[in-house]
């Protein structure tokens, strides 16, 4: 992978607001990788250990997570996403946590020019 597309991806996986969570398919169009989700998917699995980025506030496009429900990965992800006032319903992250395109346009790009 293009380490400028790790980059891109990073970018926009740091700029979901706390507490409010983007589906990977969002995260590769704000990272200009529209239809590449499952290259974000790839960028985030292969983070290196210690990192800061907010890798558990990527979801599937139906807002579930993306392990197995039970498996450690997921009890890993809801547990951070539980830190940040997060509460799953059957599994799958409220809509209200859910971070539409102009939260993250925002938080990455600031207000628009007058």
């Amino acid at each position: 992978m293009n380490p400028d597309y790790r980059e891109a991806i990073y970018g926009a996986v740091m700029a979901i607001p706390y507490g409010k969570t983007c589906a990977y398919q969002d995260v590769a169009r704000l990272a200009g990788l529209t239809g590449r989700a499952r290259l974000v998917g790839r960028a985030l699995k292969e983070l290196p250990e210690g990192h800061q980025l907010p890798w558990y506030r990527v979801t599937r496009a139906d807002r579930s997570l993306a392990f197995d429900p039970g498996s450690s990965d997921f009890e890993r992800q809801r547990k951070l996403l539980l830190d940040e006032g997060i509460v799953l319903l059957r599994n799958r992250v409220p809509k209200v946590h859910y971070s539409w395109e102009n939260d993250v346009d925002l938080a990455l790009w600031g207000p628009p020019p007058d």
